[in-house]
């Protein structure tokens, strides 16, 4: 019987183990392919840009258009897959900023342009603006470290464009943007606090913490009812 319990535990162990095996094997190979995907998006973006500017030959005001285009593209494949928007499109930030460097084109500048574009695409087709504009300016940091460019100045940038045109939007919109774009850039010193109203820091975890729990603690208003004046 102890042999039989023995075998047992001993069949079990090897079942999980092999078990833990394939999804380890399995997890690689989507990690593996998933950053194949992300270098096509990258490079996919890339290209059109650098062959767009290069027809056109207007790289500054180009790139807001050809960015909002990318980004309107990008939103509708990720909406058809049903997955995959924060991915999408800070690849095709990424490959939009490699492609105005490809060009010869200014990276602060196109910081902000496709950042500007990113939204309006977004607008256009109904898409999640913030998570856009967060993705976008994430992307901006990524290849502007790529290209040896100043990354916080090229995130102030973007983040510059992103406010500005949120401008147009909604009010609510513009609270909402600058209190994604602050956890995007958060740990690049000075980009935080030009994208907060003057005179407001940026809280820390620590300071939210605080505040949470104070609020939890607090005891409840109690609203008394009236009382009768006398007849």
């Amino acid at each position: 019987m102890a042999a039989e319990e023995t075998k047992k535990e001993g069949g079990l162990g090897e079942m999980l183990g092999q078990a833990g095996s394939t999804v380890k094997t399995g997890i690689v190979g989507s990690l593996k392919g998933l950053q194949e995907i992300e270098g096509e998006m990258v490079n996919l973006a890339r290209q059109t840009v650098t062959d767009v500017l290069h027809g056109t030959g207007a790289v500054a005001s180009e790139t807001v258009n050809v960015s909002k285009e990318l980004f309107k593209g990008v939103i509708k494949a990720t909406e058809e897959v049903g997955t995959g928007l924060i991915v999408g499109t800070k690849n095709v930030a990424k490959g939009i900023l490699l492609g105005v460097g490809d060009v010869g084109g200014d990276v602060q500048q196109a910081a902000t342009q496709l950042v500007k574009g990113a939204i309006r695409g977004a607008a256009e087709v109904g898409g999640d603006v913030a998570l856009v504009a967060k993705s976008a300016v994430a992307g901006v940091m990524e290849a502007a470290g790529m290209v040896g460019a100043n990354v916080g100045a090229a995130a102030k940038a973007a983040v510059g464009g992103a406010l500005e045109a949120v401008g147009s939007l909604s009010l609510s919109a513009v609270g909402t943007v600058r209190d994604v774009l602050v956890s995007a850039v958060e740990g690049v010193k000075d980009v935080a606090g030009a994208v907060l109203p003057k005179g407001t820091a940026a809280p820390s975890p620590t300071e939210q913490e605080a505040k949470a729990e104070a609020e939890r603690k607090a005891p409840r208003s109690r609203v008394e009812p009236p009382t009768a004046s006398p007849s």
